[in-house]
């Protein structure tokens, strides 16, 4: 047992923790700061987050018709979403719940202002991500399904023609 493993933990701050999720949430910051970076939850959120990015950058570079960009994206949009829940989360978690877990020991500490500010701006954000994101993704599925059918493409299986032409 080596010295760093037998001493304490060192008591996390709430409000911090709630601030970093909500800037850099999406690549498992919060994750790192609370649990270490042995945390797998934080190196997991990393992947998708990156991925995400590069479908960005894809459809910058590319066009909007590259339909790689449009599976990759929302992985972003996911990522950011998660982030922004895990920020309410860590920000709404009572007094006495986050001095037992991450401060054992410790007096539990009352809400401040910074606290509620990154809730609510998380709360904002993730609302605004979570939409866009939802609203992308339908957006270039019927697109999609509009140009296929417009091209002759075959109908679904399942799907039943219209008597009306």
């Amino acid at each position: 047992m080596t010295a760093a493993s037998s001493s304490p933990a060192a008591p996390k701050s709430k409000t911090l923790a709630t601030w970093i999720a909500l800037v850099g949430g999406s690549v498992g910051l919060h994750r790192f700061y609370l649990h270490g970076f042995r945390d797998v939850l934080g190196w997991l959120l990393v992947v998708p987050t990156m991925v995400g990015l590069y479908g960005v950058q894809r459809m910058r570079h590319l066009g909007l018709d590259d339909r790689l960009a449009w599976v990759l994206i929302p992985l972003l949009g996911a990522t950011l979403s998660i982030a922004m829940l895990s920020a309410i989360v860590v920000g709404l978690t009572p007094a006495e719940r986050w001095a037992a877990r991450f401060d054992p020991g410790g007096a539990p500490q009352p809400m401040n202002w910074a606290t509620v500010i990154g809730v609510v701006a998380a709360l904002i954000v993730g609302g605004i991500v979570l939409m866009a994101t939802i609203a992308f993704s339908a957006q270039h599925y019927f697109e999609y399904r509009a140009e296929t059918t417009r091209h002759g493409a075959a109908p679904d299986q399942g799907s039943v023609a219209s008597p009306i032409q």
